[in-house]
């Protein structure tokens, strides 16, 4: 057993690159809509690009809203590895249509390479089960905290990249499309990782089960591409979880107004280029990775996980509004950082606070309703945030900035007087 390949680096590279891809996107499409390049021709009125926008934005959520589900239930049956591949082979797939959808103009294949990939995108899921798979209770907090570094180097590096392979003026022959066909490349290199690296990891399969599934094994539904729907009537209709989902629905609806139209603002109210919003989100990253690293394993010994967001999600509201004050963009290097803290603080104790709800039974269930609940809070956003910036560009971020203030609001008032 001790000769076998440990799935810890591929889990590690595969996490990274999904983020790198997540992070990359952050300075090229809001670019692409309102910056004025050739991608939409001179007539293309504003309001109709912001409406667009929005929903581009929102197409992958949707989609990986149905589909995660459904790779997670294969996962349980025919191993992570294989799902792992076809996740992966997915999102490749859809980095190489975005690229050419840039080229060729086409606003329906850049759609379809968003929806694409949002529906084979379910593999942080199935890294998640592969690291319980082979991890003891000793073990976990280690491991889960080497996807968080992924996570947070992604998040420094996506944007940044992003933003420098995207500027023409850094190099001649770079595009839009540069850093998709770059993530790409770097994804089939962790496909061909995967399968020769990335040993199975789901016990029954190892066990030399695969012919045969076991009794044990979930029976095979498909209707489990509808557990995100059930997940979310589930928050609602119990008494004990209602409150503190619907705290965790705003919060998720409040950051992702934020995420998602700060480089729509950075563009046309400061004039940023792809470069410019590279460095800048480059530098939150970097504070978010200190957050999750240094601040968080440190307050958790000395501050209670309920105690932390009555503090953190009024911070975040404060900040993110005043984002929104600068009259020079030096500010954003300076308030950003204090977003990240907060941020970085709020969501792994909001999460804690959440798993104590329910008992060791029902940890699994709980912890799949709270993401059905982030994932919702990432598709609405876009839509509504792509009509409110038709009417004025600081809107969508100011609703951001009330909606958190309104999670604060029913975490105190609400669920610590429960």
């Amino acid at each position: 057993m001790s000769k076998q390949k440990s799935p810890l680096l591929p889990i590690f590279v595969t996490v990274f690159l999904d983020m790198l891809g997540v992070g990359i996107i952050i300075p090229v499409i809001p670019a692409l809509f309102f910056e004025g390049n050739e991608f939409f021709g001179p007539e293309v009125a504003r309001e109709y690009k912001s409406i667009l926008y929005g929903l581009l934005l929102a197409s992958y959520p949707f989609m990986q809203f149905f589909g995660a589900p459904l790779l997670g239930m294969f996962s349980d049956r025919y191993g992570r590895k294989p799902m792992l591949t076809l996740s992966l082979t997915g999102t490749m797939l859809g980095y190489v249509l975005f690229a050419y959808a840039i080229g060729s103009g086409s606003v329906f294949l850049l759609f379809f390479s968003r929806m694409f990939p949002g529906f084979f995108g379910g593999n942080i899921s199935i890294v998640y089960s592969a690291i319980a798979d082979v991890s003891d209770e000793k073990s976990k907090p280690k491991n889960f905290g080497l996807v968080g570094m992924a996570f947070g180097l992604g998040f420094i590096l996506g944007p940044t990249l992003g933003g420098i392979m995207a500027d023409e003026t850094v190099v001649g022959w770079f595009s839009p499309a540069t850093p998709f066909i770059f993530t790409s490349i770097l994804t089939f290199l962790n496909i061909l990782l995967v399968k020769h690296y990335f040993r199975e990891t789901l016990p029954a399969l190892q066990k030399g089960a695969a012919a045969e599934v076991s009794e044990k094994t979930k029976p095979l539904s498909w209707g489990s591409i509808f557990n995100g729907f059930r997940n979310i009537a589930t928050s609602f209709r119990e008494a004990d979880l209602r409150v503190i989902f619907t705290v965790v629905l705003l919060l998720s609806l409040g950051f992702s107004f934020y995420a998602q139209f700060f480089s729509v603002l950075l563009i046309e109210g400061f004039s940023y280029s792809e470069k410019d919003i590279g460095f800048l989100f480059g530098w939150i990253g970097v504070w978010l990775v200190f957050t999750q690293g240094f601040i968080v394993p440190r307050l958790s010994k000395v501050v209670s996980p309920k105690i932390v967001p009555m503090v953190s999600l009024l911070g975040q509201s404060i900040f993110i509004g005043l984002v929104l004050l600068p009259g020079q963009s030096f500010w954003f290097y300076i308030i950003n950082p204090f977003i990240a803290l907060f941020h970085g603080v709020t969501t792994p104790n909001l999460t804690t606070v959440v798993s104590m709800q329910a008992g060791a039974d029902r940890q699994g269930e709980v912890m799949g309703i709270n993401q059905s609940m982030l994932s919702l809070g990432q598709i609405v956003p876009p839509v509504l945030g792509g009509y409110l910036n038709t009417l004025n560009g600081n809107f969508p971020i100011l609703v951001g900035a009330a909606v958190l203030f309104a999670g604060w609001a029913v975490y105190v008032f609400v669920f610590q007087r429960r």
